[in-house]
């Protein structure tokens, strides 16, 4: 089975039309694929409009204050994604002249912008042939080709980018980036993957030797540490409260909140 072909071909029977999927700007792909970190698509989309009513271009965005920003942030979580949008937009104007780098390892420079998120914007802008590799990639190559390496362990990125870059269309890479995106993400999903209209079944080793369920391995569990908050609500007569500013550094950074305590364990 030509398993490039094959995925590329049903990408583009299968694709959902999405905003970003309808511009090769850079600017628009780069604010897409942060807003998508950790976010489903349903959930970003109104988002990705709003930003673009609010800053049509990088240049907007980098002249914007940082509280308007977070402000139209709101909702949307991990508050330190906003703040790199901020920092980058300002890092583009200054550093690079209003341009967005147009090669892989210069997006590296930028704030907030990793391996996916560079080879994202490199094949989708700018058709440089370059993976990329999430959990989506991840999880599609390991039960197609039945690889057992536990994805959390030291050599796991290595080796899966290499495969994937072994398998990119060279002359298509932005059409075999979002296949392998698409395609985890709709079709061979975590849980309960389409394997019975799958146009990759009668090569996938995971199907055949009944190990979906398995693959991809991982077997390093992710710490779980625990904070215990307690919230101070002040109100007057008139229905007004009282607000602080959160100066400490971590994921809630100069946004607003109730007066907090912050204690070693559950208080009785």
């Amino acid at each position: 089975m030509d398993f490039t072909n094959t995925l590329i071909v049903w990408y583009l029977k299968n694709l959902r039309d999405l905003p970003w999927r309808q511009t090769r700007n850079p600017y628009r792909i780069w604010l897409s694929e942060i807003m998508l970190q950790q976010t489903r698509v349903a959930q970003a989309t109104p988002y990705y409009y709003r930003f673009l009513e609010a800053f049509p271009t990088v240049q907007d965005m980098a002249t914007t204050d940082e509280e308007t920003l977070l402000k139209l942030w709101q909702g949307l979580g991990y508050y330190s994604r906003a703040r790199n949008l901020h920092f980058t937009a300002k890092q583009v104007v200054t550093e690079f002249k209003g341009e967005f780098p147009k090669t892989y390892n210069e997006l590296l420079q930028l704030k907030g912008v990793g391996e996916y998120t560079a080879a994202a914007i490199a094949s989708i802008a700018y058709h440089e042939p370059v993976a990329v590799v999430d959990g989506n990639v991840y999880r599609v190559l390991a039960r197609f080709f039945g690889i057992e390496t536990d994805i959390a362990s030291s050599g796991a990125k290595k080796e899966f980018t290499e495969l994937a870059n072994t398998l990119l269309d060279r002359k298509r890479p932005a059409e075999f980036n979002q296949a392998m995106m698409e395609f985890g993400a709709v079709h061979c999903t975590p849980k309960n993957p389409k394997c019975d209209c799958c146009v990759l079944q009668s090569a996938c080793v995971a199907f055949r030797d009944k190990k979906t369920n398995v693959l991809p391995l991982k077997l390093k569990k992710t710490k779980v540490t625990n904070r215990y908050f307690h919230y101070l609500v002040f109100e007057d007569l008139e229905g007004k409260v009282l607000l602080e500013k959160r100066t400490e550094k971590g994921i809630w950074h100069n946004l607003y909140q109730f007066p907090l305590i912050e204690s070693q364990g559950i208080l009785s």
